[in-house]
């Protein structure tokens, strides 16, 4: 009984420093995604090639992480700068359907 204890204080758990939840319960990732305010507008770049580009994300937000499952999604290439998302082609009516599936709310995506 007295290792089992021992055990018991020897594992530390560790807290989320924003909401004081354990990591494994944090939610602040899901109340950042619905608090954004995503502008989704396309960009013509050199010998016509049109972007789409994806801002208004906050720092609480991985858009790293985002980026990577949108190329992936639209099956094109892209990048994530600045706090923008830049997909290479016209992908403005695919966009917002992608991003709510992601945990986004639907009212808070302009496009």
């Amino acid at each position: 009984m007295l290792e089992l204890n021992l055990r018991r204080q020897n594992s530390k758990v560790e807290i989320c420093p924003k909401c004081g939840l354990p990591l494994a319960a944090c939610v602040c990732g899901e109340i950042a995604k619905t608090q954004q305010r995503i502008k989704v507008t396309t960009e013509k770049r050199r010998f016509g090639k049109v972007n789409t580009m994806i801002s208004g994300f906050d720092n609480d937000v991985d858009i790293k992480e985002i980026a990577k499952k949108l190329k992936i999604k639209r099956a094109c290439g892209g990048t994530a700068k600045n706090k923008i998302i830049e997909l290479q082609g016209n992908h403005v009516g695919h966009i917002k359907r992608i991003l709510v599936a992601e945990g986004f709310s639907e009212d808070q995506i302009e496009e």
